[in-house]
């Protein structure tokens, strides 16, 4: 059957996207279970916590989210027994559920928690305290007894400052804790200190010199293994110590072979990822990044061989037991998911989702690489697909350039039912990791610094163009879609004009000095480093801001906005509003019951009906919305 683009009748409705792929948060292996956090689209994203036994361990209302640093991370943990250890969303107070008991808290009203840790039966965590002047941060051990709970003097503050702490680690004795600190001036994938110190005694303690420092892991009393880029790539270093003085200088743990063009490492942005753990017996289990991730078996001398198992893109490494393996992440070839490996036979389990698309409905995306001004640009392209259709004879498909936000994050060529609800109807995608994004290494990463809305957007319009010269998409009928930092880079390009025919822009930025302006701490200097200082740079503030030059956009814009979003208040998206409809250019606004990021299932479904709508209007084609 021939039809025009856009208008293929598919399966992939809004509905079925925003109930297909689990939001793996964390997984651990507990007794004979298998548990992991999954976030609920029907239940406005609540984070529930679920068993390989089919059981919920916390149920509604309760839901496992931290707001430490805004974005959270390490929310919930647990002990072999079954106790879950939690944060809740609502109270940001840590809890503890015993197995077939109610949560009970553990710490007093107030501070945020996250990051939590359970090791050698102690409990970890990072707390957050924006109601001090200065706002103070810690790593704190919380009793599991519940005493804190009215006394907050029961809590043991192991580290305390006005900085930001991650990833903390006991060694297996108990004594020492070493743990990544940065000081907000810098993001973390900038510069970050590994530190060791002792829990009791005199002993000071240490600062490893790193660059930007990820994830301690102690492998022994003796050996603390962690991830540094100090040649441009996160790999994985080894150092001895005699308590916390280190012995020598740190070591590479893998083989030059092993480590060459590739990452174990990710932008630090919430504080539960783990890109490798070790095993007992002196192997590591890793992910190495390049584009895409895969997942590799280093042994004790430090040489790779890479595992197969499905998943390809945004792997965390939750949790090891023996030989088994909790992974979770995305894949080219399945659906998003936790999956259970044996390193040693090589049997890989999905736990929950995982399961394999149809390559009819869903090809792998193509890798390319086009020449942009400022050089290579990466992405990944996902062709129009239907089984049952095909297009007219010399009709080019239409193409939405996908942004991704952070900016400091990447995008890995995986497959997903948001995808798929446009590549079945005749639209192309094409994901940009746009110059500044991870995964390439850290001079691909540093090609932003200092020029956000420069180079994010020359590179999104080399890709688009290169598609479009490459006779894969038709130049009149490009549309450019992005999030946060992408919605930046959406309304930046449209500034420029010329080669977007419309902009999709999600809890975008728009105006720099007012981003600045409300800026939470963790990203309170991170403007700087992507333009420059205030008050010397406000002329590049405002020369970049895509408000400044709204004139500009003469093209169709869709802005969908979150009203309770505290990263990019709603103010940024209602002042282009303003501006569009000022001058009469055909722009939606769409506000919605959210916070950063879009969560709930009604906004999902919404949000995707009305994109499709918005192209089919501009592009002139009518959609079919559903099966």
């Amino acid at each position: 059957m021939s039809m025009p683009y856009g208008t293929w009748p598919s399966p992939f409705t809004a509905a079925s996207v925003a109930a297909s792929s689990p939001r793996i948060d964390g997984a651990r292996f507990v007794g004979e279970e298998i548990w992991w956090g999954e976030s609920v689209p029907a239940e406005r994203g609540r984070v529930s916590v679920r068993t390989s036994t089919g059981h919920e361990v916390l149920p509604a209302p309760w839901s496992a989210r931290s707001r430490v640093h805004e974005y959270g991370g390490g929310a919930w943990t647990a002990d072999a027994d079954g106790t879950l250890y939690f944060v809740d969303s609502a109270d940001q107070r840590v809890h503890r559920m015993p197995r077939g008991g109610a949560p009970v808290p553990l710490t007093p009203p107030g501070p945020a928690h996250g990051g939590l840790r359970f090791q050698h039966g102690r409990l970890l965590a990072v707390r957050e305290d924006l109601t001090a002047e200065p706002h103070l941060r810690a790593i704190v051990e919380i009793p599991t007894d519940g005493s804190a709970a009215g006394d907050p003097s029961a809590i043991r503050v192991l580290v305390q400052g006005s900085t930001f702490f991650a990833h903390p680690a006991l060694s297996p004795d108990g004594t020492r804790l070493a743990w990544v600190e940065w000081s907000g001036r810098q993001m973390p994938w900038e510069s970050a200190t590994l530190l060791v110190a002792a829990i009791d005694g005199p002993d000071a303690g240490a600062t490893i010199p790193t660059l930007s420092a990820l994830q301690p892991e102690w492998t022994s009393d003796a050996e603390l293994l962690y991830a540094d880029d100090p040649t441009g790539r996160w790999q994985l270093h080894r150092l001895r110590l005699d308590g916390t003085i280190p012995q020598g200088e740190p070591e590479p743990r893998t083989t030059a072979e092993a480590t060459d063009d590739a990452d174990t490492g990710y932008g630090l942005w919430v504080l539960g990822n783990r890109w490798y753990q070790p095993l007992a017996d002196g192997r590591v289990v890793a992910v190495r990044t390049n584009g895409r991730d895969e997942l590799v078996l280093l042994s004790s001398e430090g040489e790779a061989r890479a595992l197969d198992v499905p998943c390809d893109g945004h792997i965390s490494v939750d949790d090891v037991t023996d030989s088994l393996v909790l992974v979770s992440g995305n894949a080219s070839g399945a659906a998003p998911g936790l999956w259970c490996v044996d390193v040693d036979s090589g049997e890989t389990v999905a736990v929950r989702g995982g399961a394999a698309v149809d390559a009819a409905w869903m090809p792998p995306a193509r890798p390319i690489v086009v020449d942009g001004m400022h050089g290579p640009v990466h992405a990944f392209a996902y062709a129009p697909a239907n089984p049952g259709v095909t297009a007219p004879d010399g009709e080019l498909a239409p193409y939405v350039v996908f942004v991704h936000g952070g900016p400091t994050a990447h995008v890995t060529g995986a497959a997903s039912g948001a995808i798929a609800f446009y590549t079945s109807r005749g639209i192309g995608v094409l994901d940009v990791n746009y110059g500044g994004s991870t995964g390439y290494g850290r001079a691909y990463r540093e090609r932003l610094r200092g020029q956000w809305g420069v180079v994010d957007v020359d590179d999104v319009i080399a890709a688009a163009r290169g598609l479009a010269e490459a006779g894969l998409a038709d130049p009149a009928r490009i549309a450019i879609r992005g999030s946060s930092a992408g919605g930046w880079t959406v309304l930046s390009a449209l500034v420029r004009g010329g080669t977007f025919a419309a902009g999709i822009s999600r809890y975008g930025v728009a105006d720099l000095r007012m981003l600045a302006a409300h800026s939470h701490d963790f990203e309170a200097h991170y403007i700087e480093g992507l333009v420059g200082p205030l008050p010397a740079s406000e002329s590049l503030y405002i020369e970049r801001s895509p408000l400044t030059h709204a004139e500009r956009i003469d093209v169709p814009v869709l802005l969908m906005q979150g009203g309770d979003d505290r990263v990019v208040p709603p103010s940024q998206s209602e002042a282009i509003r303003d501006a569009l409809a000022a001058r009469g250019v055909d722009h939606e606004y769409v506000l919605y019951p959210e916070g950063h990021g879009f969560r709930s299932a009604d906004t999902i479904v919404d949000a995707l009906g009305r994109e499709l709508m918005f192209l089919g209007r501009v592009f002139g084609f009518t959609p079919a919305l559903g099966p």
